[in-house]
């Protein structure tokens, strides 16, 4: 099965669109993720009517009255991706009672990782993939046993430097990620 993995779009407060390249690869994907900052329901609705099936949770940037998760999961082919937008590490602010903000890159893995052990209860990583965004930088990683995936921001949205994207291949338990840049 085919996923687009997008996140940070940002639209239409710094972008005004999404590339027309990522737009075919939403629409030929079986399944997309979006890793929050959609930032207005009409973008949102947009992408839901785009892809053929959504999976997507709430970013920073979404308004208040956005109907999404801060969490979402969704099981394909064997693997779990779990889905954060990764300001926050609910798991490191509910056992050590601080605010849970990510600071840093190690706190953004740290947070997408906690965060899909925390939620699939597979605490040695297998069988799990932790989606984030937030940054806008592009990561594709294994932080303490869990893979990590960060797309960047779909539009190129300001801090990054150009629109990204990630397409993933899963078969029976095996995930092949691809970068896609315009």
């Amino acid at each position: 099965m085919t996923l687009a993995i997008i996140s940070d779009s940002h639209v239409p407060e710094r972008e005004t669109e999404l590339p027309d390249p990522f737009r075919e690869r939403i629409a030929s994907a079986e399944h997309t993720i979006h890793a929050g900052d959609f930032e207005t329901p009409a973008f949102l609705a947009e992408v839901r009517d785009l892809a053929a099936d959504l999976t997507a949770v709430y970013g920073n940037a979404d308004p208040a009255d956005a109907v999404l998760p801060s969490v979402a999961d969704v099981t394909i082919d064997g693997v779990t991706f779990v889905v954060t937008h990764g300001t926050l590490n609910p798991v490191e602010a509910a056992v050590y009672g601080d605010d849970g903000f990510v600071m840093s890159a190690d706190d953004w893995k740290r947070a997408i990782a906690d965060t899909a052990r925390a939620r699939t209860r597979a605490w040695d990583g297998e069988g799990i993939v932790g989606v984030g965004g937030h940054t806008h930088q592009v990561e594709d990683d294994v932080y303490e046993g869990v893979r990590v995936l960060n797309p960047g921001s779909v539009t190129g949205a300001d801090p990054a430097e150009r629109a990204t994207m990630f397409t993933v291949d899963v078969d029976d338990g095996a995930v092949d990620v691809t970068l896609h840049e315009v």
